[in-house]
């Protein structure tokens, strides 16, 4: 009997998608990809459904002296808002650790056909395939957002940003010096409706 299906299995990839985990930053160490294995991910990272091709993302590689940078704005944006303290030295720790960084950009472009949050889900797209292609690496990462993805003195001043652009994400790489515990998985059945007719 012939196989229907169009393409070739790889069950090897599959599995790697049933069980991958994202590493905490703090359980990250400070060996990161060297810039051609990152060249690779990142290009890995962009095969994401575009719909109209607009490429309505790019990427901005961080290292050390510009995540310092971002640290210490985290703390002054952070006061400015009058976000909790602890709040805040928790989210500019995370960057006080990091050696490398992506923030992967929601750059939307005009389009009378792809309504803008379509195009937020090719850039969210580009930091789910970044962190699963930096996984199945053998690196750690973990893809973060919070208040600075959309707070636009910290995206102009840190980033750079145009006045339309956000941050996807934050995806930080690096060696994983410990293995998170796994964590409950939502419950398929529960969350699936199966509609026939």
């Amino acid at each position: 009997m012939t196989d229907p299906r169009p393409l070739s299995p790889s069950p090897e990839a599959l599995e790697f998608l049933l069980n991958r985990r994202s590493r905490p930053p703090r359980m990250l160490g400070p060996d990161t990809p060297s810039d051609d294995i990152l060249k690779s991910l990142l290009t890995a990272a962009l095969r994401v459904p575009d719909h109209g091709k607009l490429e309505p993302w790019r990427l901005i590689v961080l290292r050390r002296p510009a995540i310092e940078r971002l640290a210490a704005l985290t703390r002054t944006r952070g006061a400015a808002l009058q976000i909790a303290p602890e709040r805040v030295e928790k989210d500019a720790s995370g960057f006080d650790t990091a050696h490398l960084i992506v923030a992967v950009i929601s750059s939307p472009k005009p389009s009378d056909k792809v309504p803008v949050d379509e195009q937020y889900a090719s850039a969210a797209a580009v930091c789910l395939s970044l962190l699963n292609a930096t996984l199945a690496s053998g690196w750690g990462a973990v893809w973060l957002t919070g208040w600075r993805a959309t707070d636009r003195p910290f995206l102009t001043q840190g980033l750079d940003l145009f006045p339309h652009e956000t941050v996807a994400g934050f995806i930080h790489i690096g060696d994983e010096t410990r293995t998170p515990p796994d964590r409950p998985r939502p419950d398929v059945e529960a969350l699936t409706t199966w509609v026939d007719k």
